[in-house]
């Protein structure tokens, strides 16, 4: 193992937000990672963009177990729009096609087109997008020459609110579902303003109850992987909202043999069940009985 690095023991299990810088892509970020730490078992909750930046949450050991629920959990971000440019992309990475004199944009007429965005939408996707068309990525077909035409997709934008307008830019501060797209944001506010517009700097600043201010660079998990492996979230912290139900050492048998368990305060959906504080299993509440879905222990 090369100098400075350090290697993971098997029971270490956790989140660790990452502060990815513009650049990278979001597999780059992990395997930096897995070579600073000396593990493997790596997985993220989501990708950026290259051009982004901001919060990746990485799910190390056993937590890698607990992606898909981490992974649609509400995103915030920090975006700028430059208007009177389109890109095929809808974002500085793409081909402009065409540009227009954005300069007489008012707020006023910024804020009518937003208004339109905000709450439950259906959003079509960018071309550019790793959505699936017949078993090929949409974007792989875009570059082809043959993008395609994609469905709009449910999304809900709680917060879509101007931080900052000076023409042709625009800031906004987004609060969103997962699967949304700010790229295509930007598109919509563009065309709606018939100017168009693309996406120049986006920046993720949380997911869920996780916020950047936690987040670990690149360079400070490299120069010290001990500290990053001490700043682990715990896996049942970092389920956030997720309701939790404290068993008894009698009912971890049942649990832990996938026999259910009884749901003394009514939960519905998922829950997390857990024993002195550590995540034994996440079950899914269905009438008077907890029914483990994945068990951890």
């Amino acid at each position: 193992m090369a100098p400075g690095r350090t290697r993971t023991d098997a029971s270490i299990d956790g989140v660790l937000p990452v502060d990815k810088p513009a650049g990278p892509t979001s597999h780059g970020i992990v395997a930096r990672v897995r070579r600073a730490l000396g593990t493997r078992r790596i997985g993220h909750t989501g990708t950026l963009d290259p051009f982004a930046s901001g919060l990746m949450l990485l799910c190390i050991g056993r937590a890698t177990r607990i992606v898909e629920y981490l992974t649609g959990m509400d995103k915030r971000y920090t975006a700028v729009v430059r208007l009177g440019t389109r890109t095929d992309t809808h974002d500085a990475t793409g081909t402009v096609l065409s540009e227009t004199d954005a300069s007489d944009v008012t707020l006023a007429q910024v804020e009518s087109a937003l208004e339109p965005l905000r709450g439950e939408i259906d959003q079509v996707p960018p071309v550019f997008s790793a959505k699936k068309v017949a078993g090929e990525r949409a974007y792989a077909l875009a570059r082809e020459g043959a993008p395609p035409e994609l469905p709009p997709a449910r999304v809900r934008i709680d917060e879509l609110r101007v931080t900052r307008f000076e023409p042709p830019e625009l800031e906004l501060e987004i609060a969103c579902s997962s699967g949304t797209y700010i790229r295509a944001i930007a598109r919509d506010i563009g065309e709606a303003l018939g100017v168009g517009a693309h996406l120049t700097q986006l920046r993720r600043t949380s997911v869920g109850p996780h916020t950047i201010d936690r987040a670990l660079t690149l360079d400070a998990i490299e120069s010290d992987p001990k500290a990053a492996i001490a700043a682990l979230i715990p896996p049942l912290a970092a389920l956030g909202d997720m309701p939790r139900v404290d068993i008894t050492d009698d009912e971890i048998a049942h649990v832990t043999h996938g026999r259910p368990i009884a749901n003394e305060h009514g939960h519905t959906g998922l829950v997390a069940l857990a024993l002195d504080g550590s995540l034994v299993s996440i079950g899914e509440a269905v009438g008077p009985e907890i029914h483990p879905r994945k068990v951890f222990v």
